[in-house]
């Protein structure tokens, strides 16, 4: 998950107080963070450091990350007019220094990198409503009331997610990871008649990079078979048992999950036993264990590092041993 290592005493000493963007402008610290957790706690991958929002900001947009708050947009996006601001994305100019970093992470990591981009819809809700929201009216509102404008400003997004994942993994990420944050505030046929298509388009038209698609979103228990389309692997919150989650999406993609990132702070015991059960629950065509979303700055990093040894006891050359579950783990 992204934020993997933001409760490291180690990423709050090297990051200090100054802003997330310009520290992901900096190859050389973004590729130390992306390293810290993989060096702490001995995962199986690394999750480049970046923001969904950088690609926002490298074709020009005012955009800020506040602390505790989240992304803000100084001018919303209010009309069709506001279109001719997103203009196509070009990675080796504009993500210069993001794929900097990734070359930088490929030479010094001996695990597989993860790269990722925002999803059409949340990127948009950022855009429309100006900042992070409870119940996304606005964005909601322009969806219903100038559907053409909103499908044009999802299509916007998807090429330029499209752009930065090509990006990434042409400088060396070995997945990439769609991330949906906010799909879960949309009612079923919402999401299917307007998300869908931009979202489907955009992770179908990356197969040809031969690399593992990831998509995972928030609250999306009623929206897993829809996330499935186009992806090799669907993420899935601490809402959904992984056994449910495996009879939405189907036999032939795997999933990625799902331990409650707040059963953390419970203690080594709470978590090893939620732990126990979700590795019991994940079998199926592939099982990438993780957390249901991304970690909290309170976790003891202790409590992270003996779940990591935990999977690693009770999982053998990918397969899970018998008392946990019998089948393969991505």
């Amino acid at each position: 998950m992204r934020q993997a290592g933001r409760s490291l005493p180690e990423y709050r000493s090297l990051r200090g107080e100054g802003s997330i963007l310009e520290a992901i402008r900096q190859p050389e610290l973004a590729a130390e963070v992306t390293l810290q957790p993989v060096r702490r706690y001995g995962v199986d991958a690394a999750i480049l450091f970046s923001d969904i929002v950088v690609p926002l900001v490298g074709i020009g947009l005012d955009v800020e990350v506040v602390p505790g708050r989240g992304p803000v947009i100084a001018e919303p996006f209010r009309s069709r007019a506001d279109l001719a601001r997103l203009r196509p994305l070009e990675p080796e100019v504009d993500l210069a220094y993001v794929l900097e970093a990734v070359k930088i992470l490929v030479g010094e990591l001996t695990v597989p990198l993860i790269g990722f981009a925002g999803a059409p819809f949340t990127v948009a809700s950022y855009l429309v409503e100006g900042g992070p929201s409870r119940d996304f009216a606005r964005t909601k509102a322009l969806m219903h009331t100038d559907p053409a404008t909103f499908g044009a400003l999802l299509d916007a997004l998807a090429d330029l997610a499209a752009s930065a994942l090509r990006a990434q993994v042409g400088a060396g990420a070995a997945a990439i990871q769609l991330f949906d944050s906010w799909a879960g505030a949309l009612s079923r046929s919402d999401y299917e008649r307007h998300v869908l298509p931009p979202t489907r388009r955009l992770l179908e038209g990356l197969a040809d990079l031969g690399v593992p698609r990831i998509h995972f979103g928030v609250g999306t228990g009623e929206l897993l078979d829809l996330m499935g389309a186009g992806a090799d692997v669907v993420g899935v919150d601490w809402r959904v048992p992984l056994d449910a989650a495996r009879r939405r999406v189907g036999p032939h993609r795997a999933l990625q999950g799902n331990l409650d990132p707040a059963v953390c702070l419970a203690g080594i015991d709470a978590a090893s036993n939620e732990t126990r059960r979700i590795l019991a629950e994940g079998g199926g065509t592939g099982h990438v264990f993780n957390l249901g979303h991304g970690v909290l700055p309170a976790t003891d990093p202790g409590v992270l590092g003996a779940l990591v040894e935990l999977v690693h006891a009770e999982t053998t050359d990918g397969r899970v041993p018998a008392g946990v579950g019998d089948q393969e783990r991505a």
